[in-house]
């Protein structure tokens, strides 16, 4: 049989991570990377048998990579603390690895919950996705350097879409979807910074439209109701803060270096005699 690893890469995850990693019975091996946890995300981890790999990873790419060497399986299973799965994925993972015509990756439904409520449409736009590509066969996956949302390179043959979702608790309530945002935004930044790719403000307000438009009306945010128009609003904001944040840490970088141009002040206009009558 194929044997099957599960990868976890998570950070201060002790509240969620028991329960993910008992959902994963079915899995040959976990591995769980633990980045820069100062939790009981390591231990926890161990008691349930996974192999554990400590460090430091502030970029997604290496992190998974990481995870990656030390899967021993043919095939890997990709998942997050926040996530679970049920019996009947179980079974369809497995019995999909088992074929003999089996493809080199899938990619995977996800139901996406805010709180308790499911939210089926408008996840788009970096802000959320409603299908990932998290099965495949070892060594046929890579991932690019950004900090946030990175690029992966799938190698090999497309088997198509599984049936059984992955459930992911995407955020607790309402302030929970403004403070990622807050974290996404920061670390994109950071990623234009340091490529010089940053946008003017009419490209981001265009494309800030056109998010919205694919998230909320291509994708069918409209049928969430509020959250609908929240999480396409979101999407669009994303391009926007993400590079008004960029340059703020540019100019930044130019203060420290004293090399941020001052502001031109106009000077004072003289002043006149006031005429004697």
């Amino acid at each position: 049989m194929a044997k099957l690893s599960a990868l976890i890469c998570a950070h201060n995850e002790e509240q969620r991570l028991p329960a993910c990693l008992a959902a994963l019975s079915f899995c040959d091996e976990i591995v769980v990377v633990a980045d820069r946890c100062s939790d009981g995300t390591e231990a926890i981890a161990r008691q349930c048998g996974a192999t554990v790999v400590s460090g430091i990873f502030p970029i997604e790419g290496p992190r998974k990579h990481a995870g990656i060497a030390r899967c021993t399986g043919d095939w890997i299973l990709e998942l997050d603390a926040d996530e679970g799965v049920t019996p009947a994925f179980a079974q369809e993972v497995r019995e999909t690895i088992a074929r003999e015509d089996a493809a080199d990756w899938y990619q995977i439904p996800v139901d996406n919950y805010v709180g308790d409520q499911l939210v089926r449409h408008g996840w788009g736009g970096s802000f959320g996705t409603s299908s990932v590509a998290r099965l495949f066969r070892h060594g046929h996956k890579s991932w690019k350097a950004e900090r946030v949302h990175p690029g992966a390179k799938l190698e090999g043959r497309f088997g198509g879409r599984l049936t059984q979702p992955i459930q992911h608790m995407v955020d607790e309530d309402i302030a929970d979807m403004f403070a990622r945002l807050g974290r996404y935004t920061a670390l994109r930044a950071q990623d234009l910074a340091d490529s010089g790719k940053i946008k003017g403000v009419a490209d981001d307000a265009f494309r800030g439209v056109r998010r919205f438009f694919k998230c909320y009306v291509s994708r069918k945010g409209y049928k969430e109701g509020e959250l609908g128009f929240l999480i396409s609003l979101m999407a669009a904001l994303y391009p926007i803060l993400s590079n008004l944040r960029a340059r703020e840490i540019l100019r930044g970088r130019a203060r420290a270096l004293g090399t941020e141009r001052p502001i031109a002040t106009p000077a004072p206009l003289p002043l006149r005699a006031k005429a004697v009558q």
